[in-house]
């Protein structure tokens, strides 16, 4: 690990919800429910297995360098489909944060804007990393230029 997520455990899990929402609620709804449940889980699971989240919105941009699934135009997703990551201690400090009685009505809330109804998945993190800073670009740039073709 490198910091990415500062106090993240080598052996922590991530977990991810897909949220689609309901053509009748908007981003805002969205945005507003989940900061309800994300200020629940800090307040009460930062001492408890809690480590950090984010939550991301589908932009519509598709990465044609990135994709190998033909011509990329824009997602049809966009701004209707957000990622609900969060990052724990372990799984089953997870699971009892979702059967606290502050939880569960928050996160109802929530589902009840879901096309898709919920499913999240764990994952173990294999990898993470931030950018060099400007000293350790150089340090790579010319440990590259000098080692690159040694193997």
């Amino acid at each position: 690990m490198s910091g990415l997520i500062a106090n993240f455990p080598a052996d922590g899990i991530v977990t991810v919800n897909r949220v689609i929402l309901k053509p009748e609620f908007t981003v805002d709804d969205l945005q507003e429910r989940v900061a309800f449940l994300c200020e629940n889980v800090k307040t009460y699971h930062s001492d408890t297995g809690f480590v950090g989240g984010f939550v991301s919105l589908n932009s519509g941009k598709v990465s044609n360098e990135g994709s190998t699934i033909g011509q990329a135009v824009e997602s049809p997703m966009k701004g209707k489909e957000a990622l609900i990551v969060t990052f724990w201690t372990d799984f089953e400090n997870h699971e009892k944060s979702h059967r606290s009685e502050t939880f569960q009505p928050l996160f109802q809330k929530v589902l009840d804007l879901c096309e898709n109804g919920n499913e999240e998945i764990a994952y173990e993190m294999l990898w993470s990393g931030k950018a060099y800073g400007p000293d350790e670009i150089e340090a790579a740039r010319q440990a590259k230029a000098q080692y690159a073709n040694a193997a």
